[in-house]
């Protein structure tokens, strides 16, 4: 059954008069309890897309177009009042720096216990129970000891794990991690995502992960979004996109993955860089840096079209195969 379901969505940043399309008229759905990956290098639009979802988009950015559909409800057309009901409650966020989500000066014990009393009533008592199981549940030690420490008396990981607690702390039924696993060491980051996947298994929740890293998507999506400067590229499920990738963005991300079977491959890079919102293409986004691109695709932009079924592509050479074929 879906659980959420984006339709067009467009967010815009406005500067000195001019729109900057961060979200360009993104579209995809998620089912309950199922991973979504959203994938693309920074400046792809995948951090907008969670922070519109959780209607925390602040001057100058702006949701101009579309509709977030969170069963059946439009979150957009929620006044604030509604979407606080919602935010932490039936929809959580994890953020990519624990430190700058958590306030330093104030015991983690008591922050998680803020994420709880927001949403549900609880004495004292029972309060500081839950906040202890939930620490418990996301893998810290002697909680009753650590739960009066302060954020930096914690380490990078577990700090995260407490994010991870206040976010789990309702059991909410979608759980957005954007970059959670960024600032760790990559042991560290195996014990996050096996974190993540066992809560999500245990709450039966669905998640949406905001991630670069393919080793990551291979491992916990059900389902991938590609995105590049706010457009999405690609849309498959997990198996799909890495037996036969579609989009030419896709494909030249593929080749940047390190394999442990081929050593004597060169590590390869995208030539180029992500453009600034301001210096887009009016064709494809992707078509200064494409190795396939010919002349209509800094032209003109190819609409997101259904290649195989359910698998989506937007690029020119779909419909010169098609041709062919």
């Amino acid at each position: 059954m879906t659980l959420i379901e984006i339709k067009h969505l467009k967010t815009y940043f406005y500067l000195d008069g001019e729109a900057f399309p961060a979200v360009d008229d993104i579209s995809f759905s998620l089912n309950e309890g199922k991973t979504l990956a959203i994938i693309g290098e920074s400046g792809s639009g995948k951090s907008v897309t969670a922070l519109s979802i959780m209607g925390l988009v602040d001057y100058p950015g702006k949701i101009v177009g579309g509709e977030i559909l969170f069963q059946e409800k439009d979150l957009i057309k929620m006044k604030e009042r509604e979407l606080r009901d919602i935010r932490g409650n039936d929809i959580a966020m994890i953020y990519q720096d624990p430190m700058s989500s958590l306030n330093p000066m104030i015991k983690v014990g008591k922050q998680i216990e803020e994420a709880i009393k927001l949403h549900q009533k609880m004495d004292k008592l029972a309060l500081r129970n839950a906040a202890l199981d939930l620490m418990t549940a996301v893998g810290i030690t002697d909680c009753e000891a650590r739960y009066h420490q302060l954020p930096d008396q914690f380490s990078g990981g577990m700090r995260q794990r407490i994010i991870i607690a206040m976010a789990i702390a309702c059991q909410p039924k979608l759980l957005i991690a954007d970059e959670p696993t960024t600032a760790l060491d990559v042991t560290i980051q195996a014990e996050i995502l096996d974190l993540l996947r066992d809560l999500k298994k245990e709450h039966h929740m669905a998640m949406i992960l905001n991630t670069h890293d393919l080793g990551v998507v291979a491992e916990i999506a059900d389902d991938v979004v590609v995105m590049y400067c706010g457009k999405v590229m690609e849309i498959s499920s997990n198996q799909a996109l890495f037996d036969t990738p579609l989009n030419p963005y896709t494909q030249e991300l593929m080749t940047c993955i390190p394999r442990i079977d081929d050593r004597k491959r060169r590590l390869e890079t995208i030539k180029g860089y992500v453009p600034h919102l301001s210096e887009l293409s009016k064709g494809c986004r992707f078509s200064d840096r494409c190795k396939k691109a010919f002349g209509k695709c800094s032209e003109e932009l190819p609409e997101l079209k259904e290649i195989e079924k359910g698998h989506w592509s937007r690029c020119w050479l779909h419909d010169i195969i098609d041709k062919e074929t």
